[in-house]
């Protein structure tokens, strides 16, 4: 029965037999050529072998050490054979260790990512689905009571459809919202740059959210007095969805009696920042690095109740980024929020 070794052992033993054949060769040459043996000849056979030795050894572990790491970067697909092979190979323990250290650091790295990424998709799919659902079952549960015999009343047929209708809209509103990210996701939208006084465009949201701030008593203002106007070249109708998904906001979390106040600042020649500031509820610290996510509330419960799609702030932080500028946001809890971002000026 043939004996079996360890992988460490065989490698041992076959560098041995060749050293040990290599001495044994050299000492039998030196008999068979008669050649007296002095000290001179002794350093000459000692420093053959030593040379020897190192060469097999060094080959040899080289080699040993080369096959099991490149299993154990196949195994894990860290690198691929071709880029592995530029490389070579040592016996240096420690740049191993620290080798696949990184590979561990950069594994766990990778898993905890993915593992937010997983936690954020199934949020994610569960807002959406709740999004969606709650405008359907609200129109369904309405169309079931006419066909049931509510239809024949005139007055409630009438109040049903209209509430059905509304419960329609704000699925088509969701619809839409969705469509839009998507597009800026992948860059189908196409910014339309033109120069444009900032000032004119704030007061006509002001306008058209005159009536929606009055019904909780809060203020939209500026800071000061522009007399002259700032002009600004960016994208007319998207920045002025920004700004209107923003005050909308400080007008939904805002304190009945409080204030929206907007301000204009010039950071340098060719920038601006937009800074919109409410004294409303504010945010805690903990939700701010999720705020411009997908269907992400703050407020689970009453966020729903005042409407919306969930996707306002994702689709300002899109549009901002597609101007290649920045969005900001500074919030304390119970004091207030400042959303604020960065415009080019018109030259």
């Amino acid at each position: 029965m043939p004996v079996k070794f360890k992988k460490s052992y065989k490698f041992a033993f076959k560098s041995s037999v060749y050293i040990t054949l290599f001495f044994t060769g050299s000492y039998f040459i030196y008999l068979f050529l008669d050649y007296p043996i002095g000290y001179y000849s002794i350093f000459i056979l000692a420093f053959l072998i030593f040379v020897f030795s190192f060469f097999v050894l060094q080959y040899r572990v080289e080699r040993f050490i080369y096959k099991r790491v490149k299993k154990i970067y196949d195994d894990v697909s860290l690198l691929e054979n071709t880029s592995f092979k530029n490389q070579p190979i040592t016996t240096d323990m420690a740049t191993l260790t620290q080798e696949v250290q990184k590979f561990a650091r950069d594994k766990k790295l990778e898993i905890e990512t993915l593992k937010i990424r997983e936690e954020y998709r199934r949020e994610f799919l569960g807002n959406v689905s709740h999004e969606l659902k709650t405008p359907l079952f609200t129109v369904q549960g309405y169309l079931l009571t006419l066909l049931d015999g509510a239809m024949d009343d005139k007055n409630i047929r009438k109040k049903y459809l209209q509430r059905a209708e509304k419960g329609v809209e704000r699925l088509i509103y969701i619809v839409k919202d969705l469509d839009m990210i998507s597009k800026l996701e992948t860059g189908d939208i196409n910014i339309d740059l033109t120069e444009f006084n900032i000032i004119e465009l704030i007061e006509n949201v002001f306008d058209l959210l005159e009536m929606r701030a009055a019904k909780k008593h809060i203020s939209l203002t500026f800071d000061a007095l522009y007399k002259k106007p700032i002009l600004v070249l960016a994208d007319r109708d998207k920045i002025q969805q920004v700004i209107t998904n923003l005050v909308v906001n400080s007008i939904k979390y805002g304190k009945s009696g409080g204030t929206t106040e907007i301000s204009i600042q010039e950071l340098n020649n060719n920038k601006i920042i937009v800074r919109i500031t409410d004294n409303g509820e504010g945010i805690e610290k903990k939700h701010i690095p999720r705020l411009f996510e997908r269907f992400y509330r703050v407020d689970k419960s009453g966020s729903r109740s005042e409407g919306g799609s969930g996707l306002g702030l994702a689709i300002v932080k899109h549009i901002i980024e597609s101007h290649q500028e920045k969005i900001y946001v500074e919030s304390e809890f119970g004091i207030g929020s400042e959303f604020s971002f960065t415009l080019e000026k018109a030259k």
